[in-house]
């Protein structure tokens, strides 16, 4: 009786160990943000809307500068990329990281011609 005990205890605390250790689900980005894109020469606002289906990544990002342009992207765990391809030629690449549901950060790449670094909360309707 006591070894069944010992078993049964040690089958509840392998259980709860996995539980504990398993890989928490993506967060799916799929939204309206609002981004803060820290420059040297300021800070921009632009407003992401994001639509994530599986890994895939696509939406718009707006902004006064650049209007209104279209990106694709890909979420793997808790790192996203996307780029937008600007009117005037260049690329911007976005590789973020989900902090949590609400929150995403990371660096932005100006077609070679510099940098960034971002930070995005969801905007959530109350």
């Amino acid at each position: 009786m006591r070894a069944l005990l010992t078993i049964a205890a040690l089958g509840a605390a392998v259980s709860t160990a996995a539980a504990l250790t398993a890989p928490k689900s993506a967060v799916n980005l799929t939204g309206t943000w609002k981004y803060a894109v820290v420059t040297e020469n300021g800070t921009g606002t632009p407003t992401v809307i994001m639509k994530q289906t599986g890994d895939s990544l696509s939406g718009t990002y707006e902004s006064g500068r650049m209007g209104v342009l279209p990106f694709k992207g890909s979420v793997k765990d808790a790192a996203f990329t996307f780029a937008i391809a600007t009117q005037g030629g260049a690329t911007l690449t976005f590789k973020g990281t989900i902090v949590s549901e609400n929150v995403v950060k990371g660096d932005v790449d100006f077609g070679g011609q510099g940098g960034a670094t971002f930070s995005g909360e969801r905007q959530v309707t109350k």
